[in-house]
């Protein structure tokens, strides 16, 4: 990732309350001083991580080669090796970060790691490997990616009200949420009735974006193709459903975290549950590079970007408060797109399937991956 001036747009962003973090982690980047220099230079101010990004950061090169080897001659199996490796990783992320953890009170500098996408339908299961992760990392500025599915909302609760920071993933609807938003509530809640402290318990929640976008675009398209509906209006819906949904997740955060119950709690020292825009890059080329930065803007936001993301947005990104700018506009995109005929509930739990069965996939190969290299 190339580095810009002192001042850039990212820092710029900073001014306007959102926080860049980096959606990519690798052993290369932390030893070579490219993850420092991102936070210094560009003003990266978290990092998280994910199945796909660690197989692609451990199958695409050989910095991890001696540590898999040592342990596989441990008997270490590949998953063993693989939450080892993963481990050493993110506490080296977590140390390079931790003065921002500090300078800021705790809002930024965090590094978050995926309980196993195994276990997205398995509130036990996501429990006691999130407990195990927790306690492997032993790092203050950690989170723990949970999936803000049904099976996953129980586990977020418990987690939180345990003091466990969670960043919760894969949220494609307003729906599901919600129902998160409610749960880390609920969570510092029962903290607080329990004399625990809630000034130092930390969540964001993932919602995702330009998915949303794929796949909506292809059933407008669909609808064109078989003469269904107006074309215009769906014509004019394309590219604009992923922002819309987005931008009605930031108005119930709004509701939400302005209630009298979370001001008792505030008021107690409680900070509020981020919203965090992922999977921020563009997918269609038609579209602006920046289009899920520069729509998206506004207080108490994150934006979790690949690296060339980022690089586009110091480039040419535009840097306005725009997230809460016309509440109405989202409001009637999305009626819109059901008056068409299609469902904005559909589109987001086909997501969420197809999101699970992606991290699984990419575990599947990770560990393919690190078996190969004990042939190697």
């Amino acid at each position: 990732m190339q580095t810009k001036a002192a001042t850039n747009n990212v820092k710029k962003l900073h001014e306007l309350g959102q926080s860049v973090w980096l959606d990519d982690i690798s052993r290369q980047m932390i030893q070579a001083g490219d993850l420092q220099k991102a936070i210094d230079e560009i003003g990266i101010r978290g990092v998280t991580s994910n199945p796909t990004i660690f197989q692609k950061a451990i199958a695409g090169g050989t910095a991890y080669d001696a540590d898999i080897k040592a342990l596989l001659a441990e008997g270490k199996d590949p998953a063993e090796v693989f939450q080892t490796v993963a481990v050493k990783d993110i506490q080296d992320a977590c140390d390079i970060l931790r003065p921002i953890y500090d300078e800021s009170g705790g809002e930024d500098g965090f590094v978050s790691i995926e309980v196993l996408p195994s276990l997205a339908r398995d509130t036990e299961g996501t429990l006691e490997n999130a407990r195990v992760l927790w306690k492997a990392v032993d790092r203050p500025n950690l989170m723990i990616k949970v999936p803000g599915t049904k099976e996953g909302e129980p586990a977020i609760r418990t987690l939180l009200t345990e003091g466990i920071n969670v960043n919760i993933t894969l949220l494609f609807s307003l729906q599901n949420y919600e129902a998160v938003a409610r749960a880390y509530i609920d969570a510092l809640k029962a903290r607080h009735e329990n004399g625990l402290p809630v000034d130092h318990v930390a969540s964001v929640a993932s919602f995702f974006v330009s998915r949303v976008d794929t796949l909506a675009d292809k059933k407008i398209d669909e609808k064109i193709a078989a003469g269904e509906g107006d074309a215009e209006v769906l014509k004019g819906l394309k590219g604009k459903v992923a922002v819309a949904n987005a931008v009605l997740a930031y108005e119930l955060f709004e509701k939400l975290f302005s209630s009298p119950e979370f001001k008792e709690l505030a008021d107690a020292g409680a900070k509020v549950q981020r919203p965090l825009w992922a999977s921020t890059g563009t997918k269609n080329p038609k579209y602006p590079d920046t289009l899920y930065v520069d729509t998206l803007i506004g207080p108490h936001t994150i934006n979790t970007a690949p690296g060339k993301t980022i690089e586009a947005f110091l480039d040419h990104g535009t840097v306005k408060r725009t997230v809460d700018a016309d509440y109405a506009a989202a409001h009637k995109v999305l009626d819109d797109l059901e008056a068409q005929g299609i469902s904005l509930d559909e589109i987001t739990a086909q997501l969420e399937d197809e999101g699970i069965a992606s991290f699984m996939t990419s575990y599947d190969d990770l560990l393919e991956g690190v078996a190969a290299k004990r042939e190697q």
